[in-house]
């Protein structure tokens, strides 16, 4: 049985969607060694977010972008949380609508994404700064 608990920092990145498997997968040598596992991601922060979706069309993540500024706009006459800036309600309603965690199956020492499938940092501040991310890999 394996079982790996790191906590890794990404580095400041501008508002919007951004693809972090690479970076993810980089800080676990380990999941060569796994079988059949999960990879469990976690952020701990409340205004940014994680979640899978498409890898390969760079539209996707614009298109999400501008999605959730329509469901979630700065300047709100109804926010009363504003003592951090226009853009921080914000950020923690599309946290909460998106999620702070994914967990991912591991086989045969690879993710077992599908094939136009790769984890999302979603950084919903305008400078949000480097996130931390914890990632715990359980499996045989």
């Amino acid at each position: 049985m394996i079982c790996v608990q790191k906590k890794m920092r990404l580095p400041a990145v501008r508002r919007g969607f951004h693809l972090i498997t690479d970076l993810v997968t980089a800080e676990l040598p380990e999941l060569e060694q796994v079988k059949a596992g999960t990879l469990h991601v976690f952020i701990q922060h409340t205004s940014a977010s994680l979640c899978i979706n498409e890898n390969a069309d760079p539209t996707v993540r614009h298109d999400f972008e501008q999605f959730f500024n329509r469901a979630a706009p700065e300047n709100a006459a109804y926010f009363r949380h504003t003592l951090e800036g226009p853009d921080d309600m914000p950020a923690h309603l599309k946290a909460a609508m998106l999620g702070s965690s994914v967990t991912v199956p591991v086989t045969n020492g690879e993710l077992n994404l599908g094939t136009w499938q790769g984890i999302y940092l979603g950084e919903h501040r305008n400078d949000g700064g480097r996130r931390w991310l914890v990632l715990t890999l359980l499996g045989v």
